[in-house]
C-alpha cells in the first residue's frame, strides 16, 4: 500500500458506496483522508520457515568482545605458545619492494613462513577488524598497505590474487574473493597507497574477461570452472563449474561504477545479473551468490532493475545444482539448534563452514535496507545464524565433541574450527576441518581463515534490552553505499510484542520504520522506545527531526537521503 492511500481504498467498493450514502459528506472526507500504515507485504525464504523462530539453547556470544579478542591475539608478534607467534613477517618483496605480514590458514602450519599466505585469510581479518570498529591502518604498522601485496602486475594478470605468487585460471571464487574483499578494503581506508588505482585496473580486467566469455555479443557465459588472464580464456576443468561467478564479477563491476560512473562498470555489472536472472537452476558454489542477491535488491531499488531477487535468496538457502547440496543448514544437531550456518546440508549428514556462514551474514543483511519485504525472514535467520556459530568456537562443545581440543595456548578461545559436522565419530556436533582428515600438513582443524571473518558478525550485530532481540546494523557491510542515514534491523521472534530501548543521541530525531513505512515516533532525544510485534521485524532508520520528505523513483527521501527504497 503507498503512503497516503485513503481507508476507503482498503475497502470493498460495494461497502465504501454505502460508507458514502450513509456518512455526512465532512465525515466521510474525514475517514478517506486518515493514513492507513501497514506492515510491508513480507516474502518468505523457504528455508528459513524450516526455522524456529527462538533456536535453542539460545545464547549469544559477545562477537565484539571475540572479535577485538581475536585481533590483539592474531596480531601479536610476541605471543608465546604452542604454535604462537601466528603472525610473521615477509619479507620477500615479490610484488612490492616493502615488507609485508603472513597469518597461517590453520594453526599450526608447519609451512607458516615467508610468503605462505593467503589473501583470503590475510584481508579477511583485516576487513572483518574493520568491520567490527578497529582501525588497521593505525600506527606502528599500516596493515591495510598489505593488501597491495596481493595486486600482481604482471600485465599477463593485473589482478588481486589469493597468493603473492599465483596467476589465475585455477578457481572463479578462489580468484574473486580476494578481490571483494580488496574493493572492501578500499572503500574502507580511502586514498591508502594505490588501491583506487587498482579497483580500476581489475574492474577493466574483469570487464575485459566478461568480454571475452561472450559479452561481446551479448549476456556472457559464465559457467566455467575459471578464467585464464594469460589467454583471456574461459577455463572448465572437467570436475566442477562455478557459475555464481557471475555474481561476484558483478559486485565489482557495480562497486567500480559507484566509485567512477564510467558506463561500461555498470554493463558488466547489468550482464552478471542478467545471466543469474536468465539462469534456470542454482549456481551456488562457494561465497560468491549472496552477493548477487544482495546486488539484485540494490540495483532494483538504486536503478529500476526488475532482476529476480526472490529466486536468487531463495538460491542462497539452498539447494545447490553447481555443487551437489550446498545451501544453508536447517537442522537440530544433537542437542543444538544449528540452523542458518552454511555449507553442505548432506555430507555426512551435514557439514558447515565459518568462513561461508560470516561471509553469507556480511552479503545478506545489508539486503533489506534496499527490499524491506525480507526483513523478517533474514531476521529470523540472522538469530538462528548468530546463535549456531558460537558453536564454531572450542568453549562451546564438550571436548569429546572436537578435533582439536588438545591446544590450550588459546586461552580465550578466539580462534575456531574450519568448520561444524552433524555428526562424525559418533558424536552430534562435532567441530573438526579437513586438515586433520586429509593430513595437509597443519596440526589442527583451527582455521584463521574462517575465524578470520568473524568481526562481520561483531559489526552487524548489537544487543538490545531484549535478549532474544538483536540489532542488526545494515550500514556495516553494505560497502559502496550511497548517503545514509543510521539503518536497523530488529526482529522479535517471541510469540507476544516487546519494546526496544534505544539511545538516539543529543540531536532531535524522529524513528521511521521502513517495514511499515511509517514514523513511529518523531522529535526524540537522548533514549526512546519503539514496539516490534510478535515474529515481525522492524527496519529503523535515524531521520534528523523536520527533515524535507519527497518521493522520486519509488523512492522517500529525507532532506534528498533515501530512507525507504519501498514505500508500498
Amino acid at each position: 500500500m503507498s503512503r497516503g492511500q485513503t481507508t476507503s481504498a482498503l475497502l470493498p467498493s460495494s461497502l465504501a458506496s454505502c460508507l458514502v450514502a450513509l456518512l455526512p459528506w465532512p465525515l466521510f472526507i474525514i475517514i478517506t483522508l486518515l493514513p492507513t500504515p501497514a506492515l510491508a507485504a513480507q516474502r518468505k525464504i523457504d528455508r528459513v520457515e524450516l526455522m524456529p523462530n527462538l533456536p535453542q539453547p539460545f545464547k549469544m556470544k559477545d562477537w565484539k568482545a571475540a572479535a577485538r579478542d581475536y585481533d590483539q591475539f592474531v596480531f601479536d608478534f610476541t605471543a608465546k605458545g604452542e604454535f604462537l607467534p601466528l603472525i610473521w613477517w615477509d619479507n620477500t618483496n615479490i610484488n612490492i619492494p616493502r615488507p609485508t605480514f603472513g597469518l597461517p590458514s590453520y594453526v599450526g602450519d608447519p609451512k607458516a613462513t615467508g610468503s605462505n599466505h593467503e589473501a583470503i585469510n590475510t584481508l579477511g581479518a583485516l576487513l572483518s577488524a574493520t568491520v567490527a570498529g578497529i582501525d588497521k591502518s593505525y600506527a606502528p604498522h599500516n596493515f591495510i598497505l598489505a593488501a597491495e601485496h596481493y595486486f600482481n602486475p604482471d600485465p599477463a594478470e593485473n589482478l588481486v590474487l589469493n597468493r603473492t605468487r599465483q596467476h589465475s585460471g585455477g578457481s572463479f571464487w578462489y580468484e574473486l574473493w580476494p578481490h571483494l574483499l580488496f574493493y572492501a578494503l578500499a572503500e574502507r581506508y580511502p586514498n591508502t597507497g594505490r588501491m583506487e588505482q587498482i579497483i580500476r585496473i581489475t574492474a577493466d580486467r574483469w570487464y575485459d574477461a566478461s568480454l571475452a566469455m561472450g559479452g561481446n555479443t551479448g549476456i556472457p557465459n559464465f559457467d566455467h570452472t575459471a578464467f585464464k588472464f594469460a589467454t583471456m580464456q574461459p577455463v572448465d576443468n572437467g570436475k566442477w563449474k562455478e557459475p555464481d561467478a557471475a555474481a561476484g564479477i558483478a559486485w565489482l563491476e557495480y562497486m567500480a561504477y559507484t566509485r567512477t560512473k564510467d558506463p561500461k562498470y555498470l554493463e558488466a555489472a547489468d550482464w552478471g545479473m542478467q545471466f543469474l536472472h536468465n539462469r534456470p537452476d542454482n549456481p551456488f558454489y562457494e561465497v560468491l551468490l549472496p552477493y548477487g542477491a544482495y546486488l539484485s535488491a540494490r540495483m532494483n531499488a538504486e536503478l529500476g532493475r526488475n532482476y529476480d531477487t526472490h529466486k536468487f535468496i531463495n538460491w542462497c538457502f539452498g539447494i545447490s545444482k553447481s555443487r551437489g547440496t550446498w545451501g544453508i543448514i536447517a537442522q537440530r544437531w544433537g542437542d543444538y539448534d544449528c540452523h542458518g550456518l552454511v555449507g553442505s546440508i548432506d555430507d555426512g549428514g551435514g557439514y558447515a563452514f565459518a568462513m561461508n556462514t560470516y561471509a553469507a551474514a556480511a552479503a545478506l543483511t545489508p539486503l533489506v535496507r534496499y527490499d524491506d519485504r525480507y526483513a523478517r525472514a533474514v531476521g529470523k535467520w540472522m538469530l538462528n545464524l548468530a546463535n549456531a556459530s558460537r558453536l564454531f568456537f572450542r568453549d562451546e562443545l564438550p571436548e569429546s565433541h572436537q578435533s582439536s581440543a588438545f591446544w590450550k595456548a588459546d586461552p580465550k578461545h578466539v580462534i575456531g574450527y574450519e568448520g561444524l559436522r552433524k555428526s562424525w565419530l559418533d558424536k552430534s556436533p562435532y567441530a573438526t576441518g579437513d586438515v586433520i582428515r586429509f593430513k595437509w600438513g597443519p596440526k589442527t582443524d583451527l582455521g584463521l581463515y574462517g575465524s578470520s571473518y568473524m568481526g562481520l558478525l561483531a559489526g552487524l550485530i548489537s544487543p538490545t534490552n531484549e535478549t532474544s532481540i538483536l540489532r542488526l546494523d545494515l550500514l556495516a557491510t553494505d560497502f559502496f553505499h550511497g548517503p545514509a542515514y543510521p539503518s536497523y534491523l530488529y526482529y522479535n521472534p517471541n510469540p507476544s510484542s516487546r519494546t526496544i530501548r534505544i539511545n538516539v543521541g543529543s540531536n532531535r530525531t524522529d524513528l521511521y520504520d521502513a517495514a511499515s513505512n511509517r514514523f513511529l515516533s518523531r522529535n526524540n532525544t537522548s533514549y526512546t522506545t519503539f514496539s516490534i510485534p510478535a515474529d515481525s521485524a522492524v527496519v529503523l532508520v535515524l531521520v534528523p527531526a523536520n527533515a524535507s520528505l519527497t518521493t522520486r523513483n519509488n523512492q522517500t527521501l529525507a532532506d534528498n537521503i533515501p530512507i525507504d527504497y519501498r514505500p508500498d
